[in-house]
């Protein structure tokens, strides 16, 4: 079976401060956001955590055909504002210059894939 879609991987760092809530906040993230993943084709979405680098790591599988697009509708839904505000306050970007998860530059700094095998 061919592969479909695009694997995707990010990285941000964690307030180690912060991580007890980051992790008890994601046990009941609500509804709306959680349908937002799917409504703009998003697949299989993990996160995990490094101790050791402070890191959290997101990896999920994009279905759609224009990531760009579903990415900039997705940071102007409304619930996704309200959930971001929220988690980017336990957070602090790798990206140079962003304001937040709705700056066009990212929050999440994207990782390159360089071996899958399936």
């Amino acid at each position: 079976m061919a592969y479909q879609g695009k694997r995707i991987c990010q990285i941000v760092k964690v307030k180690p401060e912060r991580l007890a809530e980051y992790i008890e906040i994601h046990k009941k993230v609500p509804s709306p956001v959680l349908n937002l993943i799917e409504k703009y084709n998003i697949h299989d979405y993990s996160i995990f955590y490094s101790e050791h680098f402070q890191l959290l790591i997101a990896n999920f599988k994009y279905l759609g055909d224009d990531l760009e697009r579903d990415s900039e509708l997705m940071r102007n839904e409304p619930a996704n504002a309200e959930w971001w505000k929220i988690t980017d306050g336990m957070q602090q970007t790798l990206v140079e210059g962003s304001t937040g998860s709705t700056d066009p530059k990212g929050w999440w700094v994207g990782l390159e894939e360089v071996f899958r095998v399936e």
